[in-house]
C-alpha cells in the first residue's frame, strides 16, 4: 500500500509539472493503448437513463469525462467496470460515464453493477447504438476522454485499469493542460 501511495505521489508530481507535450510520455501500462486525437465535438444523442427517461451527455459539459461504451454481455467490460468505479471514487472531479450500448435490459445492468461492485456510476443506455455508431465504436469496450468543452481528445480501445497510477497520471496531466 505504501509503495502504491509513493508511486501515486511521484506520478502526480510529474503530471502536475507537465508541459503541453508531456501526456505522451505518461502513456505506459494500459495507457499505451490510449490514442490522443485532435479535439472532436461529441454529437448530440438521446440516451435513456435507468428509469427509461431521455437524457443526454450535455449534463456533463464543463467537466472532464471518461466516457465508456460497454455491454452486459461483454467479458472485458466485466473486468474493466470495477476499475471505472474506483476511478470515480479516486477522482470525483472527473465524470465517469458508462453507456450501455445496444440491447441491455435495465435489470441486467443493475445485476451487472451489483456483481461488479458499482455503486455510484449512472445507468445510461444507448439501446439502438446511435451514439456508438456516430462515434465510430466498432467493438467493446471503448473509452473516450472528453474535455470540458464536450470534445473527444483521446480514445482507448479495449479494457484498461482506469484506477491505475498510470491512468490517473494521464488524466491529471490532461486536466492540467
Amino acid at each position: 500500500m505504501m509503495r502504491k501511495m509513493l508511486l501515486v505521489a511521484l506520478y502526480t508530481a510529474f503530471a502536475c509539472g507537465a508541459n503541453a507535450g508531456s501526456v505522451e510520455g505518461l502513456l505506459t501500462g494500459d495507457m499505451k493503448k490510449l490514442a490522443l486525437v485532435a479535439p472532436v465535438a461529441l454529437p448530440e444523442a438521446v440516451l435513456l437513463d435507468g428509469a427509461g427517461l431521455e437524457t443526454s451527455l450535455a449534463q456533463y459539459k464543463g467537466k472532464w469525462m471518461v466516457l465508456n461504451f460497454w455491454a452486459t454481455w461483454c467479458a472485458p467490460c466485466r473486468k474493466e467496470m470495477p476499475a471505472l468505479q474506483r476511478l470515480a471514487d479516486a477522482m470525483p472531479e472527473i465524470a465517469v460515464v458508462p453507456v450501455a450500448t445496444g440491447r441491455n435490459d435495465v435489470a441486467m445492468i443493475e445485476k451487472f453493477y451489483g456483481e461488479a461492485g458499482v455503486t455510484s456510476l449512472p445507468v445510461l443506455r444507448d439501446p439502438k447504438s446511435g451514439l456508438a455508431h456516430q462515434m465510430g465504436v466498432m467493438g467493446l469496450p471503448v473509452t473516450l476522454i472528453v474535455n470540458p468543452a464536450g470534445e473527444e481528445v483521446a480514445r482507448l480501445i479495449g479494457d484498461a485499469e482506469w484506477d491505475s497510477v498510470e491512468a490517473q497520471a494521464v488524466l491529471k496531466a490532461m486536466m492540467a493542460e
